[in-house]
């Protein structure tokens, strides 16, 4: 890779690491849902200057669903409901393993060995995590959290029906779906005066942390990735989401003091290690079936 394409790959992973301390910060002030709904809504924006993408509305709409929808929602609860950010940032990127497990299911694509290493490492990892649940956040919080990664690795896999359109006009498409379905759901579970009393009473760091997650974390950086991944493989971009955790972590501990039990914290090295495995393996798994 070229050295600006690499300080572009440690740029993305950055923003995206402190993305989720400004989520932290913007859910004092907001549901879940408004939250999610407003990133979308902010991200959204190029859309109005920017032709649909030859991509049929069912594909955007599932991709839109999975990848982003369900994926921050469950985020966005998780941390609300006290799930430890530098915790969330490294459940979020245990979305490899399930890729990996969820493409040798629909595509028969079969992993390597060593990818099957790194799965079961990162696996024993989320176990151990899930030996610290129940004590600072609830087992109700992690369920709901665990439904990022998994919603996040199906998404990655039905962007594959959108590979030939261009990403940043797919991305600004897909933003456009989310907004109006979390609009409602907000107005359904926090009703309507509570939700127009958090937006007209939101701070300036409310304001600030959405403008950095709607503009830089979600538009720019989604648009950086994808710029990344046109031009170089996956095998060489892919690496550098293991700093996202790592910021992230180091992030949250200097904001909100977290600070993590040998257990929970043995367990994120350990997921992260075996994504590592995962990504960093020369062989990639050979395509059996089509889509």
């Amino acid at each position: 890779m070229k050295p600006v394409d690499i300080f572009l790959a440690v740029l993305v992973a950055v923003i995206w690491g402190l993305g989720f301390v400004a989520s932290r910060l913007a859910l004092d002030e907001l549901s879940p849902s408004m939250m999610t709904a407003l990133r979308f809504a902010i991200a959204a924006v190029p859309c109005l200057f920017i032709r649909k993408p030859n991509v049929s509305w069912p594909v955007l709409i599932a991709i839109s669903l999975t990848l982003f929808l369900f994926q921050f929602l469950a985020q966005s609860y998780g941390i609300a409901k006290g799930v430890p950010v530098g915790l969330t940032s490294v459940i979020v990127q245990s979305q490899a393993l399930f890729t990996v497990a969820f493409a040798a299911i629909a595509f028969r694509e079969t992993p390597t060995r060593i990818q099957v290493f790194g799965i079961a490492i990162a696996t024993l990892g989320l176990l151990m995590i899930c030996g610290t649940v129940g004590f600072d956040f609830s087992v109700g919080a992690f369920a709901v959290l665990m439904i990022s990664p998994v919603s996040f690795a199906i998404g990655n896999l039905l962007l594959r029906y959108a590979n030939r359109a261009p990403m940043f006009d797919v991305f600004a498409w897909l933003y456009l779906i989310p907004p109006l379905p979390l609009f409602a759901l907000a107005l359904f579970v926090d009703g309507p005066q509570a939700t127009w009393h958090d937006l007209t009473h939101m701070t300036v760091t409310g304001i600030a942390s959405m403008l950095a997650i709607g503009i830089l974390t979600t538009s720019f950086g989604y648009w950086l990735w994808g710029r990344l991944l046109r031009e170089y493989t996956a095998a060489q971009v892919a690496p550098f989401a293991l700093l996202v955790p790592f910021i992230g972590a180091a992030a949250s501990a200097m904001v909100f003091h977290e600070r993590f039990g040998l257990l929970r914290l043995g367990g994120m090295l350990t997921v992260v290690f075996g994504i590592a495995v995962m990504l960093l393996s020369r062989r990639t798994p050979a395509t059996t079936g089509t889509a």
